[in-house]
């Protein structure tokens, strides 16, 4: 079963709220909402989001004794209005957002997110969206793949990157994630621990799901339909989506309204155990906001 990471730091961030509505951004195998659901039985309704089918199969049936409360929905969080407005809802007490890929997607090759495993080089959340890794990999421009590499995967070493791949497709297109990892391994130099395809699949990745422009999209949208002392948590993977969240609360907590306030000045990190027994939830950073009174 696929560990939710931060699970203490999010059932904390929720626990002293008494909530009626719960709105799950990404509800993934349903690891944080089996554990907000047992803590909290005053919620009555639980709007569980996720693009990706799979895990919302996978989310029905752990979330099963809490059936006539949960309602999954398959998108992205930042189509939140329309949930709630199917449900007739106004605001919410409490949401959550998890981002990044989850093992599950990581650990199935045919799904292209990992290079350690060789797959079609896919990489959609959602697999009613057209484009495709493979597709922006062999035939986006040479100026289009070094805005990817450098701006969404800060690679320092994107020229590189771009070349090797414009030279490689001219002779035969690049179809598998094997293919890709192999040839970023030849001219992106090893930084450490970090392998050379790293940054090059994360740039793809967000590339192919509009991450970046849908976070933006959905803090604004989600932050709207906070009641009264409604907390929303983020927890994000890496410095992109980080510095999108922190920025975002950071500004809505300046306003001079005081329409919002930071839980935490800092983000919580994982604890020095979970990131043992989870070496993925080393990167996690944890952000949260609330609606102060007015």
């Amino acid at each position: 079963m696929h560990e939710p990471v931060l699970l203490k730091e999010v059932e904390q961030l929720f626990a002293p709220l008494e909530m009626k509505v719960f709105f799950d951004g990404t509800i993934g195998a349903g690891g944080h909402a089996e554990r907000i659901l047992e803590k909290h039985g005053e919620i009555e309704l639980y709007i569980g989001c996720d693009v990706d089918p799979k895990a919302l199969d996978i989310a029905e049936k752990r979330l099963a004794p809490w059936r006539k409360k949960v309602h999954l929905v398959q998108g992205n969080f930042a189509e939140v209005e329309s949930f709630l407005a199917k449900d007739k809802v106004h605001s919410i007490e409490g949401a959550l957002l998890d981002l990044g890929v989850s093992s599950m997607q990581l650990d199935t090759p045919e799904r292209g997110f990992s290079f350690q495993r060789s797959g079609r080089l896919d990489m959609r959340m959602n697999p009613k969206i057209n484009v495709t890794a493979e597709e922006i990999v062999n035939s986006y421009s040479e100026k289009e793949l070094a805005r990817i590499f450098r701006d969404f995967g800060e690679e320092p070493q994107w020229r590189k990157a771009v070349r090797a791949i414009i030279e490689t497709r001219r002779k035969k297109p690049i179809h598998t994630t094997q293919e890709l990892s192999l040839l970023l391994e030849k001219v992106v130099k090893r930084r450490g621990k970090i392998h050379p395809a790293t940054r090059i699949f994360q740039a793809l990745r967000i590339e192919v799901n509009q991450e970046l422009d849908l976070l933006r999209v959905g803090l604004e949208n989600i932050t709207k339909h906070l009641s009264v002392h409604g907390r929303l948590g983020v927890i994000s993977f890496h410095s992109l989506e980080d510095r999108i969240v922190k920025h975002s609360f950071r500004a809505m907590a300046k306003k001079e309204n005081g329409a919002f306030d930071l839980v935490w000045k800092k983000p919580l990190p994982p604890s020095r155990e979970e990131m043992r027994k989870n070496p993925r939830s080393r990167s996690a950073k944890f952000r949260a906001i609330e609606r102060a009174e007015i």
